[in-house]
């Protein structure tokens, strides 16, 4: 049987249909808005920077940790550190794809290429060693003691020898490279950051990051010449020297700052604000860049022309972007991420 229409329940039902259109279109702006607000953004940050994005190239295995790369720019060859995976990924810079993965390498953090001897070192945390790698065949041909947590590398060419960083151990680990085995360790008398070899004075640098000191190694006699104070320092670990001006830069983990050193006077010169945790630092030497990497995503680029250093821009790559690396011939910068929308990529930028 059919019921009259209520018409004052009609009209109620009418009004909420409305109110709920309205409702929902106001929360479809809003959302917009902010998807919006966020993208300019996120464009603005990658703007503060002088560079272009080139690709987003996959890479291999789980989306985990990504350390230290290091390249050889005879072989336009990246060798990259997939901690996360215990392996080392070899990408190809001048075909732009991945040409291997040599496993087997246990928590890899620090990767050094010495071109010179056609071999690549990898420091593996899990097992405590130091991995010398063929860089013709990329096999494994040997390992080495590396003290408690191994992990920056550095090589002094004219002595032959190979300077890890021992993190926690608070040591330096000699390695002699002509037969690949540990000959010394010398104690640094606090945690190790990152090691740089210095081709001007032929001596190896050390970061102290718990004594906010660098300390200066003569490869000669493996014995400690200098240990030079850091004002302003907190976790000292980044580290890259420019021989050419005779600078060490020194990237400060603990308070984000950068921190550039005169080697000749052993004196700090200059203190930037840079990204949360800068960690990695790279040097394009023909444009005289340097790049600090950190793992808020921030990277911080420098004109390192003069003696007096300027920052020229600083903006956010992706997330956990603290590794960098640059190809010296074609000015490219490679930043190695561990998770874009799932799987691990090799960012690749270009300077404007």
């Amino acid at each position: 049987m059919n019921r009259p229409i209520d018409t004052n329940r009609l009209r109620i039902a009418l009004v909420i249909a409305v109110v709920a259109m309205v409702t929902v279109a106001a929360s479809t702006v809003r959302h917009s808005a902010t998807a919006g607000e966020k993208s300019a953004g996120e464009k603005s940050a990658v703007a503060n920077l002088p560079l272009t994005h080139v690709a987003d190239i996959p890479l291999p295995g789980r989306a985990s940790r990504l350390d230290y790369e290091s390249d050889d720019p005879g072989r336009h060859l990246l060798f990259i550190a997939h901690l996360g995976d215990s392996e080392v990924i070899v990408f190809d810079m001048k075909a732009s794809r991945v040409v291997a993965r040599i496993g087997n390498i246990a928590a890899v953090h620090g990767i050094l290429v010495v071109p010179e001897l056609s071999r690549v070192y990898a420091s593996a945390t899990g097992t405590n060693e130091i991995v010398a790698i063929d860089e013709s065949t990329l096999k494994i041909t040997a390992r080495m003691p590396g003290g408690v947590y191994p992990d920056g590398m550095a090589y002094a060419r004219e002595s032959g020898k190979l300077y890890v960083s021992d993190e926690s151990g608070g040591t330096e680990t000699v390695i002699d490279t002509r037969a690949n085995r540990r000959i010394n360790t010398i104690p640094l008398g606090g945690e190790a950051g990152n090691t740089q070899y210095d081709a001007a004075s032929r001596h190896i640098f050390v970061n102290v990051q718990t004594q906010r000191r660098l300390v200066e190694i003569d490869p000669a006699t493996d014995a400690i010449v200098a240990r030079i104070d850091l004002p302003g320092a907190k976790g000292n670990h980044g580290l890259y020297i420019d021989s050419q001006l005779h600078l060490a830069f020194i990237a400060c983990e603990g308070n984000a700052k950068l921190l550039t050193l005169n080697l000749l006077t052993k004196r700090v010169v200059q203190s930037f604000d840079v990204g949360r945790e800068p960690d990695v630092l790279a040097f394009d030497p023909g444009s005289r860049t340097l790049y600090v990497a950190g793992e808020a995503g921030i990277v911080s680029m420098f004109d390192a022309s003069s003696s007096t250093v300027s920052k020229i821009g600083e903006g956010s790559i992706g997330p956990n972007a603290h590794v960098v690396g640059v190809d010296p011939s074609t000015h490219r910068v490679y930043f190695p991420l561990k998770s874009i929308d799932g799987p691990p990529v090799l960012r690749v930028m270009a300077p404007r």
